[in-house]
């Protein structure tokens, strides 16, 4: 065999040992992509559907058609056939991430119905963690009232109810919470339709502090009987309303040593029901006014989020404001949610409109985006109020459920709980 002959063998045995080599490496997403395709598959079961796919995480571009092929063979293979844009079906594939881990969440279309998948994912991983949704949102009924609840607390073993016009004192009893006390505030100027308002513990756990539109108020337990004994005061005040207790340290210290340091205070607009954007310490940046506000875990410490008045979410951080997609559908209420499922903490939020059957949902927010986290929780009403409870793992919701002809509405105090999938 001539030298030339000898060459052009050993370069066509390389090439060939080279393409193997390629063909066989492994691609380091398949597993999280098969898992993924699977529960679609299961949830839309055979037919066609449109596939989208959109990368908001640091996996670099040039894998995502290899992520796409492996979810797509997949498909195939249970008899999904991803096709044109025409396809009445959609797979809408959000590939995310944050500081801790990554989130690769599917929401598949089928009509007017809305499902979601989702797999947390490590490069290579031996298994990828699949399921049908990542937290299922439960509530449990505290109390029925037939008096607006505006906001709600539990404090040294009692309950405080903060309504339009009084502070009412809630201690347990064998047949559950009854009315203990109740103070009227004492306001002087009328208040405006669908008033907010606001409470949290004071330090030490044994009191509160709560904000209505022109007052504020203050309870201490003074363990002076076996049952608690509260002393509430209430007076005039246009100062502004403590917003978060535990907001990240670059927002700065509080300005109120009574309260609790490190706390973000904001001004309230009593005729309109809003607060005015104006917030202190100031975040470094404008803030627009706004119905209600929550603090979320960030990698770079905290943020704050701000549900707009123009119904517009923003995300308030290392001095800079940033709009957030996928709060289309969201009310003008939120709450933060400690629950240690996903990334540790959620989002939920109200659905938007006055709808006769509301519903509470749960997000993540991995970047910019609000991505669901779970199904929607339907209430039994209109949620007209929502916050955190003091310890984080739970938040209290307020429903107001219509009455009939000439009956006087009521309210249910809902404690909303969250299991992880």
């Amino acid at each position: 065999m001539s030298p030339m002959k000898l060459f052009c063998l050993v370069a066509m045995l390389a090439s060939t040992v080279i393409a193997q080599a390629t063909n066989a490496a492994p691609n380091p997403w398949e597993q999280s992509a098969t898992a993924l395709a699977e529960e679609i598959a299961g949830i839309l079961g055979p037919g066609q559907a449109h596939l989208t796919i959109r990368n908001i995480s640091k996996i670099p571009a040039e894998e995502i058609p290899a992520i796409r092929r492996a979810i797509e063979e997949t498909l195939k293979a249970h008899g999904v056939v991803a096709s044109g844009a025409e396809s009445a079906n959609g797979i809408r594939i959000t590939l995310s991430e944050n500081l801790h881990e990554r989130l690769w969440v599917a929401e598949i279309v089928e009509g007017n119905e809305t499902r979601l998948a989702m797999v947390r994912v490590e490069p290579g991983a031996a298994r990828a963690e699949a399921s049908g949704s990542g937290v299922t949102l439960h509530k449990q009924t505290v109390l029925t009232t037939t008096e607006p609840v505006l906001a709600a607390l539990e404090a040294a073993d009692s309950f405080v109810l903060v309504e339009p016009e009084e502070i009412v004192i809630l201690i347990h009893s064998s047949e559950g919470w009854r009315e203990q006390s109740r103070v009227a505030m004492g306001q002087k100027r009328p208040l405006a339709r669908d008033p907010r308002g606001i409470a949290f513990p004071s330090l030490g756990g044994q009191g509160f502090v709560a904000w209505v539109a022109g007052m504020a108020c203050t309870g201490s337990d003074q363990h002076s009987t076996t049952q608690p004994d509260w002393t509430v005061r209430c007076r005039e005040s246009d100062d502004p309303w403590l917003l978060t207790q535990a907001p990240p340290a670059a927002m700065g210290a509080a300005t109120d040593a009574n309260v609790n340091d490190g706390a973000v205070h904001a001004f309230y607009n009593a005729a309109r029901n809003y607060f005015t954007g104006v917030v202190t310490p100031s975040l470094g940046v404008d803030v627009p006014p706004f119905y209600s506000a929550a603090p979320i875990p960030r990698p770079d410490g905290a943020g704050l989020l701000i549900n707009g008045i123009d119904g517009k979410v923003q995300l308030v951080e290392t001095a800079t404001s940033k709009t957030v997609a996928g709060t289309r559908d969201w009310g003008s209420d939120l709450a933060d949610l400690h629950s240690g499922c996903g990334t540790g903490a959620q989002i939920v939020a109200s659905g938007s409109g006055e709808a006769a059957a509301d519903s509470l949902r749960a997000y993540e927010l991995p970047a910019l985006e609000a991505i669901p986290a779970g199904p929607p929780l339907a209430m039994d009403g209109t949620v007209t109020a929502l916050w955190t409870a003091p310890d984080g793992k739970s938040v209290f919701a307020v429903v107001r459920e219509p009455a009939g002809h000439g009956q006087a509405d009521s309210y249910e105090v809902d404690r909303v709980t969250a299991n992880c999938n």
